[in-house]
This record gives structure tokens, sequence and C-alpha cells, in this order.
């Protein structure tokens, strides 16, 4: 296994595992951390009512991250090898990338979102799923 490709995918998981951070602060601070991320208003004010679909949500999405975070960890080697790692961090990568590309075709179905929400999440999918299929790449295929 490649050294370059257990940096790089570490590297990914600490991404991810801070995302899924973010997401869960957002959950505790509330409606004023929904607006500056950009989630859009209808979250915040749900979040605001104390509704529990921005909150769900929410943490489903922190938890899809942390469990992407522990791929990563054990695609570089760092824990140990958990089932079909090498085609489960593939198929992240594709989720990554394909959520990035896809924001003009998901923006239109959330309109409250924010171009900047769209932009800065969109750039940081890229530059995600991009480390992983990197990561994925220098370790089994540049062998």
């Amino acid at each position: 296994m490649s050294t370059s490709g257990s940096l790089v995918l570490v590297i990914g998981a600490l991404l991810s595992a801070f995302a899924a951070i973010a997401h869960l602060v957002c959950i505790f601070i509330g409606a004023p951390a929904y607006r500056f991320l950009g989630a859009g208003e209808r979250m915040a004010r749900g979040a605001e009512a104390g509704k529990l679909k921005p909150t769900i949500i929410t943490a489903m999405i922190a938890i899809i991250l942390l469990i992407w975070s522990i791929y990563a960890l054990s695609g570089a080697g760092i824990i140990e090898s958990l089932p079909f790692t090498k085609w489960v961090l593939v198929a992240i990568s594709a989720v990554f990338l394909g959520r990035a590309l896809a924001f003009p075709i998901l923006k239109p179905i959330f309109p409250e979102n924010t171009m900047t929400f769209w932009l800065v999440s969109s750039g940081i999918c890229l530059f995600v799923g991009s480390l992983y299929l990197y990561g994925v790449i220098l370790q089994w295929y540049m062998l």
C-alpha cells in the first residue's frame, strides 16, 4: 500500500469528520448556524420552531460523513480493514463528486439555499471527493 495514498485518505477522513462535527454544531447552535451556513430559511425557521426535520436531516448527514471518515481511515490502514473498503471509497468519491457537479440540477429543488452555500459546499465536495478518489488510486492502483 502506498504511503502517499494513506496520507491523502487520512486528510479526506479528517475533512469528512470536520464536516460531520460542523453539522452537529449546527444542530446545537440552531437557526443562526443554519442561516450562516446558507442552508435555507426553511431549515432555519424549522430549527427556530423546534421542528425535528432540520435536526434529523442534519444529524443524518453528520452520521454519513462520520461513516465515510471511518472508511477513509480503514483505507489508509489506520484502523482495521472494513468490508469492501476499496469499493465503498470509490462509491463515496462518486457521491462527493456527483454532489459537486450536480448543484445546478439540485439548486432549483432547494431554492432557499444561497448561492454561497451552493458554491462553497460544491467546492468542498469536489475537493474532498477528489482526495478520496486520488487516495484510492494511489493506495490500490499505483503500487
